[in-house]
């Protein structure tokens, strides 16, 4: 009889919880979009690419791949830094850390020169980030806003108890827009781990800095997820009576600008080779046709068609190869069906190649393991596997620090 009572106590708090925090109304949420080619054809950055896309033509997007792990954080604090009349912002993960409060003064201080701010969040990882955030959404050119909020902000996981369904999808969109004319799109995430700013944890990842066409997609892409059912805007999910102050987040970044560390990360800045290249407007784009692809917004509510999600953009993009597939991917998670259309290439006489994360590298056991079960079957069918492992020179260090490089 005591269990019983417990049980359907804790039922009913859970079922009180869901009802105290339901979402909110999106009803008058303001409206906005991304500036047109006109309106920032006087900004620094269109001028600049105006004789490059003069040139190559209003089909094609210059790309320029962003290896290095400093300059990808370098490569946005530029756009930060010199914007002049947009910053559309979408992140999965922004950490509090050194470059992640750093990158947060940047808006700031573009905000101040009168640069609109959108700033789109998931709010899976925001956890922490609420007084920041709020002080941020303050500002009268700076606009924030959470994707698939989390209503009852502490603890979280209550909102998996009693949401489940709707918490578990989430935005993974990465893109940092400036002005309409340049955009940086890839896997990295805000964090110190991303951008080679700690010993702890190094993510090999990708970035592209666009120009061109592209750039005009990513933002049609960043206005459809702003205008969402599914992003609502910070003070309808935040309370703003802890919210940090402008002046002090600008005195922390100044604290942690000073700090040995980031003195020592932003002198290494200055001898990269990209820092020149931009110093001298010699950034070298490749200029190609590309076709960017992206999930509807609407699977955040579950209600996405099939064709608009991305693994079918996907297929129909590869459509029937002839010679070879290249996937990379860190996350690398094929089904029973995933691994027969793999079987059915190599089959028809297509090479297919597959690099992820080995378990040594790997920050997510669990994924690695829905992998592994499979990685058999893969190379019997013909497929052939690389697997990153922990650089070697910080296999040693990795015993003390916990330091590994992952895709």
């Amino acid at each position: 009889m005591k269990n019983k009572r417990i049980k359907w106590s804790l039922v009913g708090l859970i079922l009180l919880l869901s009802g105290c925090h339901s979402l909110p109304s999106l009803e008058g949420r303001t409206q906005s979009a991304a500036y047109t080619k006109e309106q920032v054809a006087d900004t620094y950055f269109a001028k600049a690419l105006a004789p490059l896309e003069a040139k190559h033509g209003i089909k094609k997007s210059g790309i320029f791949p962003l290896i290095e792990a400093d300059e990808a954080f370098a490569a946005r604090m530029m756009l930060a830094k010199h914007a002049q009349r947009s910053l559309d912002v979408q992140y999965y993960i922004w950490r509090r850390d050194m470059t992640g409060t750093m990158l947060f003064e940047a808006l700031h201080e573009a905000a101040d020169r009168g640069v609109r701010v959108r700033l789109l969040l998931d709010d899976n990882n925001t956890n922490g980030s609420d007084p920041i955030l709020a002080g941020l959404n303050k500002h009268e050119s700076i606009e924030v806003r959470l994707f698939n909020p989390f209503m009852l902000r502490k603890p979280r996981w209550w909102g998996f108890l009693t949401d489940f369904d709707r918490l578990n999808r989430r935005m993974h969109n990465k893109s940092f827009t400036a002005d309409n004319s340049l955009t940086i799109i890839g896997g990295r995430n805000i964090g110190d781990e991303y951008f080679g700013a700690t010993d702890d944890v190094l993510f090999a990842d990708l970035d592209i800095l666009s120009v061109g066409a592209a750039v005009r997609d990513v933002s049609h892409d960043f206005d459809k997820y702003w205008h969402s059912a599914s992003s609502y805007p910070l003070e309808r999910v935040v309370t703003s009576s802890n919210a940090m102050t402008l002046d002090e987040l600008r005195q922390q970044s100044e604290r942690i600008a000073a700090s040995a560390d980031a003195q020592q990360y932003v002198e290494s800045l200055r001898e990269s080779d990209f820092i020149r290249q931009i110093e001298q407007r010699n950034i070298d784009f490749e200029w190609l046709k590309v076709r960017m692809v992206s999930d509807d917004p609407r699977k955040g509510l579950g209600n996405a068609e099939k064709e608009s999600l991305m693994i079918q953009q996907f297929q129909d993009i590869i459509g029937n190869p002839k010679v070879d597939v290249e996937l990379v991917s860190p996350y690398f998670v094929p089904t029973e069906a995933g691994v027969d259309a793999f079987a059915w290439l190599v089959r028809k006489g297509v090479e297919v190649k597959v690099l992820t994360n080995s378990l040594s590298a790997t920050d997510v056991t669990a994924v690695h393991g829905g992998y592994a079960k499979r990685r058999k079957a893969l190379l019997e069918s013909g497929v052939i596997l690389y697997e990153m492992q922990r650089h070697p020179a910080q296999v040693k260090l990795a015993k003390r620090k916990k330091r590994f490089r992952s895709l």
